[in-house]
């Protein structure tokens, strides 16, 4: 830890998990667009009170963004910090504290974690310790380690620009808006997004890309109306099974793609190379997919199926063969990928199984002219991003990490799941990585969510370290 984050660490640790919980005691529900208001103030005011020029940004239906600058030297590199302020809806009755009452716990809920009182100035501070709250680690946790670092660090080298954004828990859908608008204000030589987990190990990772999504429905018709299976089951299609063979033709049971066009572009050596230097999760509580490294895999296509509804089962169960099948897919992309020529290719492999695609409800001609019939619409969401591990500001990131941990991060190509960053590269023009900080088990999006009081410190000296300003302890 450079000696700048570890003496502001060492005074002020109870202040820095206090001013986190003022910020955690505000609601922030991703629906809730007057807490959210709320929230942005709150960092804004967060901001100003340190010297920081910030902002407040509205567009019209939109949470507010908050943007701003903080001052290096001239000639120094520009970061880009981006975080989301926003949170997953609650359920309070599942959690074992209010979700807005920030609650410190000495050790993980699940290993006997007893509550503690916040500690008082000049108290030591556990690393071990879990702060509970919604929003602790998805995703303010980055937010107030930065205001800390501003703290340790009066004279910082590198300039930074930094956008904290109110809608990503509901897909972002006016953050292209934003940075179009703010586009001259948000230069930057390399964007992080401060997201995500950590390794499931611990060790500090740094992670190159996401997949892009879309979503897909596939509805297969049988008779007008459900039939009697004794007197019908030879004799209709039965569109439960239909759909059953249509998703095996499209993947198999370890998710080995067989849609012609849904391939990923071919990948490069230093990528698969990467992949494979992150080792394999351990003891995820369940028998993992022994095709490849979990690294490895994440940087080509999934198609998952996430629901399938025909007719009724358990005590509901009729003997009939159902009028219609549906499957609810969604798609993860990888980059270079475009998302509705995804969706397009999965309606190309329906109809070369047999089926005649119609746009709605089959008509009476339809049906007695094709016995194989389906419906198929997707979304077309967004594209994956993946920047080169060869790229010389990822290499810078790399190195900064190391400068931290005392050990080379883990390079993870692309994360699995799905986040609408192509939107930093089609309007900033800059290298983009994920510098996650929060540890692995944090329940994200779930209830009891937590961040360990450890991550809270190691966030703290990635961004004095960001700031550049790490040999400069503040005084007092």
């Amino acid at each position: 830890m450079s000696s700048a984050a570890a003496t502001h660490w060492q005074a002020n640790a109870p202040s820095i998990l206090g001013e986190f919980a003022e910020l955690l005691a505000i609601p922030n529900v991703a629906a809730d667009p007057a807490a959210l208001e709320r929230v942005a103030g709150w960092i804004q005011a967060a901001m100003t009170s340190r010297g920081i020029d910030a902002e407040v940004v509205s567009l019209d239906g939109a949470p507010p963004v908050v943007v701003g600058r903080i001052e290096g030297v001239a000639d120094a590199p520009t970061i880009g910090i981006y975080a989301h302020y926003d949170g997953q809806p609650v359920a309070p009755e599942r959690w074992a504290s209010p979700p807005f009452t920030p609650t410190l716990l000495t050790r993980k809920l699940e290993d006997g974690g007893e509550e503690i009182a916040f500690p008082m100035a000049g108290e030591p501070v556990d690393p071990d310790w879990r702060l509970y709250a919604r929003g602790s680690s998805d995703d303010r946790a980055p937010i107030v380690v930065l205001l800390a670092a501003l703290d340790a660090v009066p004279k910082r080298h590198n300039n930074v620009v930094f956008l904290f954004e109110g809608e990503e828990e509901t897909g972002s859908p006016h953050l292209g808006e934003y940075l179009a608008h703010l586009d001259e204000r948000l230069q930057a030589d390399i964007w992080l997004i401060c997201d995500g987990p950590v390794h499931q190990s611990g060790r500090a990772q740094v992670v190159l890309g996401v997949r892009g999504f879309a979503e897909i429905e596939i509805e297969v018709f049988g008779p007008p109306h459900d039939l009697h299976s004794g007197h019908y089951g030879e004799t209709a299609v039965n569109p439960g099974v239909g759909l059953a063979e249509l998703i095996v033709s499209m993947r198999d049971a370890d998710g080995r793609l067989h849609v012609a066009g849904l391939e990923g572009p071919p990948l490069s050596e230093t990528e698969l190379v990467a992949a494979a230097a992150v080792p394999d999760p351990e003891d995820l509580g369940f028998v993992v997919n022994p095709d490849g490294s979990y690294a490895e895999r994440l940087l080509h296509p999934l198609l998952n199926l996430r629901g399938l509804v025909s007719a009724d089962v358990g005590d509901a169960a009729r003997n009939v063969v159902p009028a219609s099948a549906i499957a609810s897919i969604d798609l993860r992309l990888v980059a270079g990928q475009d998302p509705a020529q995804m969706i397009e290719a999965v309606r190309a492999h329906v109809s070369a199984q047999g089926y005649h695609l119609v746009d709605s409800l089959p008509t009476t001609a339809e049906r007695l002219e094709h016995r194989r019939l389906a419906r198929v619409t997707g979304i077309a969401g967004y594209p994956g991003v993946r920047t080169s591990p060869d790229d010389s500001m990822v290499r810078g990131v790399v190195e900064l990490v190391t400068s931290v941990t005392d050990e080379p991060p883990l390079l993870l190509p692309s994360f699995g799941g799905s986040v609408p960053l192509h939107h930093f590269v089609e309007h900033l023009d800059a290298p983009l990585v994920i510098l996650p900080i929060a540890n692995h088990d944090n329940n994200q999006h779930s209830e009891n969510e937590n961040i360990r009081v450890g991550n809270l410190r190691y966030g703290l000296e990635v961004m004095v370290a960001l700031l550049g300003g790490g040999d400069e302890p503040a005084s007092g």
